[in-house]
């Protein structure tokens, strides 16, 4: 007959209540890129849970885990230029949580999709609005470098105060209205035709006054060449010319001998 250890037995039922223990104690894991937020009877603690597993006590505490990852939120928006113009932007912005500030974060605001709504959509839209409205609409297209750079140090500034980091802004599209780019349109044209005509009066500036040289030169041309030629010139040239021979001219009184000059001019015809 089998003997009753009563030590032994108890042994097992010990062993057997602590595995019971462990496999009925509540645990939690944070996975990569979130940290959990330790609330105990519903009040957030200041302690953060970083990745991986977390024991808990049971109805004690409870857990809610929030991501640091960078987040993507897109929104399409309205706001007015300087010059009193529509425009119409397509913003992406990404953004994180800081991972140390998750419990004040979810303890003022709430989680992610909360923050979003209440915080991130409105700063977005006041931000844009005041950012274009320094420029006009013209000044939106050609500093667009400098319109993202306000939007994102005004926007770094304002999320900061929630403990929300930004990591970029892309202006993703702007637009304007139908009624603007019909202007734009049409003053593009009356430019280029102002530059078409401004073209064409220059030309014919540039053509009068290469005309007005021409008649210079060829007066000027003619005056020089009308003093150069002297009496002295010209009977130099006949003298020349002469082939010897002296036409004789018969006339009804006496015999005419012309002048050298005439009988040059003479013997050539």
């Amino acid at each position: 007959m089998k003997k009753y250890n009563p030590l032994n037995n108890a042994g097992k039922l010990t062993a057997f209540l602590c595995l019971l223990t462990i496999l009925l104690t509540p645990c939690v894991i944070v996975n990569a890129g979130e940290r959990g937020v330790l609330m105990k009877f519903g009040q957030v603690q200041t302690q953060i849970l970083g990745e991986g597993i977390h024991l808990i006590i049971p109805v004690v505490n409870t857990v809610k885990k929030l991501s640091i990852r960078i987040h993507k939120q897109e929104i399409s928006t309205e706001a007015a230029s300087k010059d009193l113009q529509n425009v119409f932007t397509d913003l992406t912005l990404n953004w994180h949580f800081l991972p140390d500030k998750v419990n004040k974060i979810f303890q003022q605001i709430g989680d992610e999709d909360q923050v979003i709504e209440s915080i991130i959509n409105p700063a977005i839209e006041e931000v844009l609005k005041a950012v274009v409205a320094q420029y006009t609409a013209e000044e939106v297209i050609t500093k667009r470098g400098d319109v993202k750079r306000e939007l994102d140090q005004a926007l770094t500034a304002r999320l900061g105060n929630y403990n929300i980091a930004v990591d970029d802004i892309s202006l993703v599209h702007i637009r304007f209205s139908d009624q603007f780019r019909a202007a734009v349109e049409s003053k593009q044209i009356a430019a280029q035709e102002a530059k078409r005509a401004e073209f064409i009066a220059l030309k014919a500036v540039k053509e009068a006054e290469v005309k007005v040289n021409l008649a210079k030169g060829e007066a000027e041309a003619q005056n020089l060449l009308r003093e150069s030629l002297t009496p002295e010139l010209l009977q130099r040239q006949a003298i020349e010319k002469w082939n010897g021979k002296l036409p004789l001219i018969m006339g009804k009184d006496s015999l005419n001998i012309w002048d050298i000059q005439k009988l040059i001019t003479a013997s050539e015809n």
